[in-house]
């Protein structure tokens, strides 16, 4: 067996696996030592979305999205086809699926280390990191096609969420998010969540609502005059809410909001 690592604290269990390039034995322990990273004494909220992986509420960047699986989708489609090409039980069959697996394998691994690199940069940056408590698979679900007064069923909008879905499933929320809390965990770091609902529809100048649909990307308040990006406007209201939930008045119109419902 290659060590990837050596093992720290007291193994619980052991978990043995096949890829598609071998096997793996992944270990897991208790009562491992952290490594806190220094602190610098800021917090923020963060918004995730898909054109950006996610931008903070101070207005940075972060990372791009780098959609590994749009810029290889072509790649693995030939691939896919290949397969189903060849006879069923041959030995090419196999060798042609083994293939394919290695280049799925190849743009998770691609994801996987996109988000390692950026959770390490956001833990070395802020000591406090605040996130919308979303459940991607709420997100990413197909609506049911509706039926019209001529009894027939419109499924342009089922498309449209398709391809929402194969963009937030290659975004990986799902696997950021838990990976961003393991490494603040493990550099004496936070990551709390805070409600979601309406983030990016109420004002994080005033707190006013306002309603705006998704192809909307700018948010402009009618109230005090505020125009920033929609996702920007999103990530001040996660740091306010999280701020709120600790007790702290980051602001006036944070004051005046209703509590965040957890």
């Amino acid at each position: 067996m290659r060590w990837s690592r050596p093992i720290q604290g007291t193994i619980k269990t052991v978990t043995i696996s096949k890829a598609a390039d071998g096997w793996y034995v992944s270990f897991s322990c208790a009562e491992v030592p952290i490594e806190p990273l220094p602190l610098t004494g800021r917090e923020t909220g963060i918004d995730v979305g898909l054109k950006v992986l996610l931008i903070t509420a101070d207005g940075d960047i972060v990372a791009e999205n780098p959609r590994h699986y749009r810029k290889a989708e072509r790649a693995l489609q030939k691939a896919q086809q290949r397969v189903s090409r060849r006879k069923k039980g041959s030995t090419r069959r196999a060798k042609a699926a083994q293939q394919c697996a290695k280049q799925h394998q190849h743009v998770r691994r691609q994801r996987a280390d996109f988000h390692h690199k950026t959770a390490l940069a956001l833990v070395r940056t802020y000591d406090v990191i605040y996130v919308e408590a979303i459940q991607v698979a709420n997100v990413s679900r197909r609506p049911a096609p509706k039926q019209d007064a001529n009894g027939s069923y419109a499924h342009h909008g089922a498309n449209r969420k398709a391809g929402s879905n194969k963009s937030i499933q290659d975004a990986g929320w799902h696997h950021f998010l838990p990976i961003l809390a393991y490494t603040a965990a493990c550099a004496g770091k936070r990551v709390e969540a805070v409600d979601p609902a309406d983030t990016t529809q109420h004002c994080s100048g005033c707190g006013e609502k306002m309603p705006k649909g998704l192809s909307v990307r700018t948010h402009v308040c009618t109230h005090c005059g505020l125009v920033l990006d929609r996702d920007l406007n999103a990530a001040k209201n996660i740091v306010w809410r999280g701020q709120r939930l600790r007790g702290v008045p980051a602001m006036v119109g944070a004051m005046n909001r209703e509590p965040a419902k957890l």
